[in-house]
Parts: structure tokens; C-alpha cells; sequence
């Protein structure tokens, strides 16, 4: 199943603006907050600043075991306790997308280990992936993690490890917008 979403960053929204960095490239304006909705949803938001959209679909450059490894580690986003999040728009370079699916994936995993990384930080961290590379965006991924304020730490080394990686030369553009969450909701 498809699920399309919008990230409005504006003045009002369900997660509060901590910090937003450019890592690499052009930044996006400033927001104080930014609220996730379904695309399909009739527009009930504050007027935005900007929306990034992007769409949550199969998983790419895994293997069987490792999809399955995921599913069995990963917790479902929206856990109470999970009161920080981190959205990470990133941009690979053209180099990347010039690469055949079998390159991509040897420097994806068997070089740079993006998936087993990221298995050491569950069930800490939850994560999506939403696609937007064929949607227009400006971003080719919006990363979007989820994690109780004091696995704080334990997600400052899951990006660090992520951006030593050979995967990551190929990132022109990458933004980290760190969040708190607003309410209960």
C-alpha cells in the first residue's frame, strides 16, 4: 500500500521546531513547527511555509532477511513515550542516480552497511522512508524518525554512523530538522 503524506512546516503543527540545519546544500525557511498529514486529507492546516510530500512504499535495496529482520525490530511511529522525532530531507547527486539498482545497492549495503546500522538502534528508533525523487520534490528521500527523549544520544550515532558511510558521498543536499512533540495526539 501506497500512503502519500504532506510535512507542513509553518507556525502550528503537531511537533514543535527544535533545531534546523542545512548539513549540506540549500536550507529550507525557517518553521516553528511542523505538522504530518495525509495528501488525500482535505487541507485543514494553518497556511504553510513550505510542504515537502513524499510517499511511504515498498522497501528498496533490502534483501528478504533483512525486511524481515526490520518488521520484527521495528516499532510502530506514534509511540506514546516517542516524544522526539528528526525529519532528514536528503538529495543524492545525479553520480547516484546514473548508478545501476545492483551498484546502488553493493555501495548501499555491502559497502556501507545503511540497513544494519540501522538495525543497531532498533527498537530505540523508529523510522520511516518516504519517497519523493519521482513526485517533483526537491528532496529525493524525507527520512522521519521517532524516539523517547532519552535515546536522544543513541540517535546522535545512528546519523553519525549513517554520514561517514560511502553511501553518503553521494548526498548534495540534506537538511535535519529536529522536533519535540506538541500533545498527546
Amino acid at each position: 500500500m501506497h500512503n502519500r503524506v504532506a510535512f507542513i512546516g509553518g507556525q502550528t503543527g503537531t511537533w514543535r521546531v527544535i533545531a534546523m540545519s542545512a548539513v549540506c546544500g540549500q536550507p529550507l525557511s525557517s518553521v516553528t513547527a511542523i505538522d504530518i498529514v495525509p495528501v488525500t486529507a482535505p487541507p485543514t492546516h494553518a497556511p504553510s511555509v513550505w510542504s515537502l510530500h513524499g510517499i511511504a512504499s515498498n522497501v528498496r535495496y533490502a534483501e528478504r532477511h533483512e525486511v524481515t529482520e526490520l518488521r520484527a525490530r521495528q516499532e510502530a511511529l506514534g509511540r506514546p513515550h516517542a516524544r522526539r522525532a528528526a525529519l532528514i530531507p536528503i538529495k543524492k547527486s545525479d553520480a547516484w542516480w546514473d548508478l545501476a539498482q545492483d551498484e546502488r545497492r553493493a555501495i548501499f549495503e555491502a559497502q556501507s552497511h545503511h540497513t544494519a546500522i540501522g538495525l543497531d538502534y532498533l527498537p530505540a528508533v523508529a523510522r520511516q522512508l518516504y519517497h519523493c525523487r519521482d513526485l517533483g520534490e526537491p528532496f529525493d528521500f524525507l527520512t522521519w524518525f521517532e524516539f523517547a527523549p532519552e535515546h536522544s544520544g543513541v540517535f546522535e550515532e545512528l546519523v553519525s554512523r549513517l554520514r561517514r558511510t560511502r553511501e553518503w558521498n553521494y548526498v548534495e543536499r540534506e537538511l535535519d530538522i529536529r522536533l519535540e512533540r506538541t500533545s498527546d495526539d
